[in-house]
């Protein structure tokens, strides 16, 4: 059985990181959803980044989960971003067409693409 963790960081430009671990699936949305939004609620940051560089799963329920906190951002005036998805993540949510919204390029995630830190 996969898991999965996510933790939040500040930082010091007002934005808050959380970094998500394990798989994206069923078993495991429900309490990311919790701790993304209890972030939201605690930080009330203007940016919120989702930093996946340690997914190393996930199927419609954690595309869901990062469709829904887009939304909870919106609603509290905060921007919503993805970062660092694995190239099979990158291809899940191409195929959705959510990169846009999750402000991820469309194009194929390439050799020496991950940016930021």
């Amino acid at each position: 059985m996969g898991g999965a963790a996510m933790t939040a960081r500040r930082q010091a430009d007002g934005a808050t990181v959380m970094d998500v671990r394990g798989s994206l699936d069923a078993s495991t949305v429900g309490g990311l959803r919790v701790a993304m939004l209890d972030a939201l609620n605690r930080d009330r940051p203007r940016l919120m980044i989702v930093d996946l560089t340690l997914v190393t799963f996930m199927d419609s329920t954690g595309i869901g989960l990062l469709v829904g906190g887009h939304r909870s951002a919106l609603d509290l005036g905060a921007r919503f971003v993805v970062r660092n998805p694995s190239e099979f993540v990158h291809r899940q949510l191409r195929l959705t067409g959510l990169t846009g919204l999750l402000g991820l390029s469309s194009a194929n995630a390439a050799p020496g693409w991950r940016t930021g830190g």
